[in-house]
């Protein structure tokens, strides 16, 4: 059956609760049997003994018939639920008043007759000569002869035939029967109580089972189960239910930020696929346009022709080139195929030789290049070539974004044991739009795509690795302004400004 665990709890419980409620019905009544036999017996005890001290039964002749049968029926309609027998000194049965056929033994076992005789505690079952195998509760005393102790005894079953038949008809049950009514009518309640104590102790589990269900494909519950957090911890609490449910609580909640995560990561490389598929058409489509070009017309193209489509088609490759080896340098350091070799070095020395670099692109595009750099700037410890790059990507990005007689700026500045490397530009900006994946996928701008996106990640990446983030700041008239902060030595060293 499919049951759940509340269920089949309640069916456990109500299955216990029976069998122990039979039980007690079963010790109840016998209690009240075994009761009942004490308190007859123990107020009948006496019987035998004025039957025998009154009662003169026997003479130099033996029992005397006439005076048996005139006891016989004084005590029958006095208590119609005794029955008086004779037994000899073996406990053979010599005289009794049962109707014909309704002796079955001949003979009583005397060993309980002297344990009555010696005090014993009550109740003590005697043999009933009535029945095969019974026992029933008895009063018994030694005949009497002349005022003597003969031998022989009085046996006087308390609880006869006549009382075992009203008690068969229901005659004597209805205190039982109240008694059982009563215990059933606690067992009803004892039910009630149970099934609703076992709902409110599951009802964390059902709500936890709610929110594993609802825990969909995506990794993400619809319906976060509520944890009650006890006063001063989680620690102090011995509910396993709600330790239970914290942790699958802190787990869904961890499961959904993964999930988020690698969704988040997987539109990343769908768009980053994307925008290289884009980036790379352009240029193979040109370098394929113009080689096959030349191919088809070269004899018919001049010399000059010829030399400038070569030109283009040069160009294009490198553009396939640098971007082939951007893709393959950031797949490295998303991988952790790269790790950093921290070294000292001086930060002034190393602005001051990449703008060496970019001097005659600057000239070209009329950007002026501008250093602020102070005297005295502590080396930094860092990874020399992945910063190199990094500023390499920056001022590249910084120089083609910014338009004729504009200005690019690097400033360096030391404060609480970092130097601050501050890249700003005249260019028009990074809108607020596109700030916040702006260090995860290639972004485009007023609809014309930026093509510093590889160089965004792969700048972004290799700070990481250098314990250190990127940052874009805003600064009133200046286009797009990146900072990011690196480690000093304890000792610092002389640079010079330009």
């Amino acid at each position: 059956m499919n049951l759940t665990l509340t269920q089949r709890l309640s069916a456990v419980f109500a299955v216990l609760l029976l069998a122990c409620c039979g039980v007690s019905a079963w010790l109840q009544i016998r209690s009240n049997d075994v009761h009942e036999m004490e308190v007859v017996q123990g107020l009948s005890k006496g019987l035998a003994e004025h039957i025998a001290r009154n009662a003169e039964l026997m003479d130099a002749n033996g029992l005397k018939p006439d005076a048996v049968r005139r006891l016989f029926g004084q005590l029958m309609v006095v208590n119609p639920s005794v029955e008086v027998y004779l037994l000899d000194s073996s406990g053979h049965i010599d005289g009794h008043a049962a109707p014909a056929g309704h002796l079955k033994r001949d003979h009583v076992d005397l060993a309980p007759v002297r344990r009555l005789l010696d005090g014993d505690p009550l109740p003590i079952l005697g043999d009933d000569p009535r029945s095969v195998d019974g026992r029933k509760v008895f009063s018994a005393a030694p005949l009497r002869q002349d005022g003597h102790d003969a031998s022989g005894y009085i046996y006087v079953v308390l609880l006869g035939e006549a009382h075992d038949q009203l008690a068969a008809r229901g005659v004597a049950s209805e205190a039982l029967q109240t008694t059982l009514w009563s215990m059933g009518l606690v067992a009803l309640l004892c039910l009630l109580a149970g099934l609703t104590a076992f709902a409110l102790i599951t009802r964390p589990l059902r709500r936890l089972t709610d929110a594993m269900r609802h825990l969909d494909a995506q990794g993400e519950p619809a319906a976060m189960p509520v944890v009650p957090v006890p006063h001063g911890g989680e620690s102090e609490t011995n509910d396993e239910i709600a330790v239970l449910e914290a942790a699958f609580g802190q787990m869904a909640e961890r499961i959904g930020d993964q999930w988020r995560t690698l969704t988040r990561q997987d539109q990343e490389r769908r768009e980053l696929l994307a925008n290289i598929s884009h980036d790379l058409r352009t240029p193979l489509a040109s370098l394929h346009g113009y080689l096959e070009t030349l191919s088809l017309k070269a004899d018919t193209l001049n010399e000059a022709d010829r030399h400038r489509y070569l030109a283009i088609a040069l160009d294009q490759s490198r553009k396939v080139g640098g971007l082939a080896q951007a893709l393959f340098e950031l797949a490295r350091l998303e991988h952790g195929f790269v790790q950093p070799s921290l070294e000292h070095f001086s930060l002034t020395d190393l602005v001051q030789d990449v703008f060496q670099k970019f001097e005659l692109a600057a000239e070209a595009r009329n950007v002026r290049l501008v250093a602020i750099l102070p005297r005295h700037v502590p080396a930094v410890v860092a990874d020399l070539g992945m910063i190199e790059r990094v500023l390499t990507n920056l001022l590249d990005n910084a120089i083609r974004h910014t338009p004729s007689g504009g200005a690019v700026e690097i400033e360096l500045l030391h404060q609480e044991g970092k130097v601050s490397v501050t890249v700003s530009d005249t260019g028009p900006g990074i809108p607020r739009e596109l700030l916040e994946g702006l260090f995860r996928r290639p972004f485009n701008v007023g609809g014309a795509r930026r093509g510093g996106g590889l160089g965004l990640l792969i700048v972004y990446r290799m700070l990481e690795l250098n314990h250190s983030h990127i940052r874009l700041v805003d600064r009133e008239d200046r286009g797009a302004t990146f900072c990011f902060a690196l480690p000093t030595l304890a000792t610092p060293t002389t640079a010079t400004g330009s």
